[in-house]
């Protein structure tokens, strides 16, 4: 499990690619290494990818085809930067939301606004992502944790930090970037309690469900 705060950002340093997966070396001098053991998980903008090979300043994942199909991994090339966040401890701070580095589907930056020091993206998810994704709840992009400023429809909005800007790839996000994301664990398992519990209720979750079940 992850909590969507971004430790580092990292390169890709060389692809290795197999008729249906590929291996990454990723470098990094700003994650620390230290601690980690073969087998670790590491979330690389989003999915959470398991350590094969490390050294000081440079880790090894595998990557399957199904995470080279859904997510934006596949799209990589050397020198692409990436978001990196170490497996959670017991005994850390949650400072965002639980994250499972399961990727949900790809989305796309359709607008970015400075505002001040700010700047303002609005992006367009998969129209079957939309209704889990709520005005002032969380969502992952690329492995970030961050509260959702608006949603209309398929569409919604963030405000990010300069903080946020600079120590991730957020930074260079413009119309057009594709970003991996992730709903709220909370409503992937609300809607299958809810849906298991009553056989009347189909996939297409709503607030007016919500309510009708007792969630107000």
């Amino acid at each position: 499990m992850f909590t969507g705060i971004i430790e580092a950002l990292g390169t890709i340093a060389r692809i290795e690619t197999a008729s249906s997966s590929a291996r990454i070396s990723i470098a990094s001098k700003q994650l620390d290494l230290n601690d980690v053991k073969l087998g670790d998980s590491i979330a690389v903008s989003g999915p959470c990818l398991t350590v094969v090979e490390f050294s000081s300043e440079v880790f090894v994942v595998d990557v399957s085809s199904e995470t080279l199909a859904k997510t934006t991994i596949g799209k990589k090339k050397i020198g692409d930067s990436v978001n990196l966040e170490k497996a959670m401890r017991l005994s850390d701070r949650l400072g965002g939301h639980i994250v499972s580095g399961h990727v949900d589907g790809v989305g796309s930056v359709i607008e970015r606004t400075k505002l001040d020091g700010y700047v303002k993206f609005k992006i367009q998810s998969p129209i079957e992502l939309a209704k889990y994704i709520a005005a002032k709840g969380s969502v992952c992009v690329d492995g970030i944790s961050l509260t959702v400023n608006a949603v209309e429809g398929a569409t919604f909005e963030l405000m990010i930090i300069p903080h946020t800007l600079k120590e991730t790839t957020l930074g260079d996000a413009r119309p057009g970037h594709e970003v991996n994301l992730e709903i709220d664990i909370v409503a992937r398992y609300l809607e299958q309690l809810l849906v298991n519990s009553n056989p009347q209720l189909t996939e297409n979750l709503s607030m007016e469900m919500l309510k009708r079940a007792g969630f107000e």
